[in-house]
């Protein structure tokens, strides 16, 4: 016996026509079937597909762009992917894409400019995607997209209604007026707000939405009080609010703090700890509702009452709406529009036990 018979060399992947010669049909029949093609018939379907399954073949998607032009890959441009609502975003848009038979390449930035998108945009180009999504939360995103000339189908998230291009959006402002109202609603006289960067298109919807039912109920409208999304921001922003409500209690404060709307649950976890560490109950002296409805919520202490957003439904609306300007060639110019109802979840921070 000679010293290599008993070797094996690394094995072949299978080939279509492996495919077919196990099946026994034609290799044209096994493309068919692969692209789904409605002239095949049922059992030759189920025998080619039981071919596939037994040998592992995987169908090779370089030599597929070739013969079709279709890479079946999408892009995303995010940017601040570390923070809740960008995170479940970027998610939400890849589960959706797999679902409809695409794989997503994303680009992540620390911050938006003109410049930095086209980059994002040309590397996106260089990986041979069909179409991008680009979540634009802030108004330096949607300036600098509106700079640039797209050489494929795009679609914005949370993109504001500035730009001529097909945009999806939860309804911030509604949101933010969920959530007032239910606060104005169990009594208070008015509701104070933690408001989330300016420069944040989000941040500025809730704080209009929570500024309108105010209003419209001819109520005192507080000052906002400023925060960056962080934890830290809703701690010192909370600190402030026990500190006002101390001097309210001795005739020196106005208007009285009695609820408050958090812009993210996340600076509403911060005023929670503010508020207990100044001895003040929730919601039994001060009322709190945030937004998002982070998966924490439910478990602070006590539970939050808080604004869901479906970043699932964002998401496929999202990629839906972009396969749709791919399969029908449709300008990426169109000023299409779908926003996406959030939800009140209402919990005990704002309602006593």
């Amino acid at each position: 016996m000679s010293q290599t018979a008993g070797r094996t060399g690394p094995r072949r992947a299978p080939t279509m026509a492996d495919v077919a010669q196990v099946a026994g049909v034609s290799h044209q029949t096994v493309s068919r079937v692969l692209s789904n093609h409605p002239n095949v018939r049922e059992s030759t379907r189920t025998e080619v597909l039981r071919a596939i399954g037994q040998l592992g073949y995987r169908r090779n998607s370089s030599a597929r762009a070739l013969v079709t032009r279709r890479t079946l890959t999408l892009g995303v441009v995010a940017c601040n992917p570390t923070l809740f609502g960008p995170s479940s975003t970027l998610f939400g848009l890849e589960e959706a894409a797999r679902d409809e038979g695409y794989m997503v390449s994303a680009v992540t930035l620390r911050r938006y400019s003109a410049a930095a998108l086209r980059e994002a945009i040309d590397h996106l180009s260089d990986w041979g995607v069909e179409g991008i999504v680009v979540i634009v939360p802030h108004r330096e995103a949607v300036t600098a997209l509106a700079e640039l000339r797209l050489p494929f189908p795009v679609v914005t998230v949370e993109g504001g209604h500035s730009l001529p291009i097909p945009v999806v959006s939860v309804d911030q402002w509604l949101g933010a007026r969920m959530a007032t109202s239910h606060l104005l609603a169990a009594g208070h006289r008015t509701v104070w707000h933690v408001a989330g960067p300016p420069s944040w298109l989000e941040a500025e919807a809730r704080a209009k939405g929570w500024r309108s039912v105010l209003e419209e109920a001819g109520a005192v409208v507080p000052p906002p009080i400023q925060g960056d999304w962080t934890p830290l921001s809703g701690y010192r922003a909370g600190q402030e609010l026990a500190g006002r409500v101390t001097a309210g209690a001795a005739g020196r404060g106005s208007p009285e703090v009695t609820a408050v709307f958090v812009a993210n649950d996340q600076m509403a976890l911060g005023v929670l700890r503010a508020l207990r560490e100044a001895g003040l109950s929730v919601p039994g002296q001060v009322a709190i509702a945030g937004f998002d409805d982070i998966p924490e919520a439910e478990f602070f202490t006590p539970p939050l009452t808080t604004v869901r957003q479906d970043f699932a439904a964002l998401g496929q609306a999202s990629i839906r709406l972009l396969i749709s300007r791919l399969e029908s060639g449709t300008r990426p110019d169109d000023d299409e529009r779908v926003v996406i109802e959030p939800r009140l979840i209402v919990r005990g921070s704002s309602t006593p036990s």
